[in-house]
């Protein structure tokens, strides 16, 4: 696509988890790696403490799930034509992420279709059948205005209880399904921490964790979290014991991305 044209960057922000520190280091990391002009949007119940240039517009209503709101699925109503008055390219990312190297490429790449990353899962899984086509809903592009399908999907299954099976484990088994074709980003571009920069014991315990080669964006799904590789990963977590296969040692070069560390700090 023409790198003059404007794109958009979206994320989502709720609750006391993630504070403002998360999209503020995020916005400041496309700032430094998207080279054409960018409209950054955070969908949020609390815009208090974002930096100037972060556009933020409330949550949508909730669809009729009966759950508590605002929750994962809200992911499904960004896809909504005329929401947020975005139009054209839009990157979605997690607030967690941390943008590593260049991000042009995210829009150059098979421009106009909806592309994902295709999701992680632990190497025994996959001894014997296929990685199931599912996205990772860290990151992830459609078009604005032309995606309203995806919408359209969700609003008219989410009560099917036919279909209750493609709502397990959270939003990204149904949010595969319903943007139908999708095109998975290269596997180098996007990384899991704990898939591709954590050492498997017993060389964990001696080796600090590694940035891939060739990682533009990082993903801290699951544990440990963003803040917490930052300073090492184990002792106590939600009151266990971190099990020694799944520590590591602290992370120093995330700051090198993520420069304000701890919200705290």
């Amino acid at each position: 696509m023409d790198s003059r044209e404007p794109v958009n960057i979206l994320c989502l922000k709720w609750g006391t988890r993630y504070g403002p520190i998360y999209v503020n280091n995020l916005y400041a990391g496309v700032k430094r790696h998207l080279h054409r002009p960018f409209r950054f949007v955070c969908v949020t119940d609390n815009p208090e403490g974002l930096v100037d240039g972060i556009e933020t517009v409330p949550f949508p209503p909730n669809p009729g799930m009966d759950r508590q709101w605002p929750n994962i699925f809200v992911k499904l109503l960004i896809f909504q034509d005329g929401f947020a008055n975005l139009k054209g390219p839009t990157l979605f990312m997690d607030i967690d992420l941390l943008i590593t190297g260049d991000l042009d490429c995210f829009f150059d790449f098979h421009p106009g279709e909806r592309c994902i990353i295709h999701n992680w899962i632990e190497r025994y899984k996959r001894w014997f059948r296929k990685v199931p086509p599912i996205g990772n809903s860290s990151c992830f592009r459609f078009e604005a205005g032309a995606s309203n399908d995806v919408y359209e999907t969700f609003i008219r299954e989410k009560d099917d209880p036919s279909l209750a099976w493609k709502f397990t484990k959270g939003s990204q088994k149904f949010q595969t399904y319903a943007m139908k074709k999708v095109v998975w980003w290269p596997e180098e571009w996007v990384c899991s921490f704990k898939r591709h920069c954590m050492w498997s014991w017993p060389l964990n315990k001696f080796l600090t964790p590694r940035l891939p080669r060739g990682c533009r964006i990082l993903a801290f799904h699951g544990r440990p979290d963003l803040d917490v590789a930052l300073t090492g990963y184990h002792g106590m977590d939600r009151g266990r014991k971190v099990k020694t296969h799944h520590t590591c040692l602290p992370t120093p070069w995330i700051r090198d991305y993520w420069p304000e560390g701890k919200e705290e700090d």
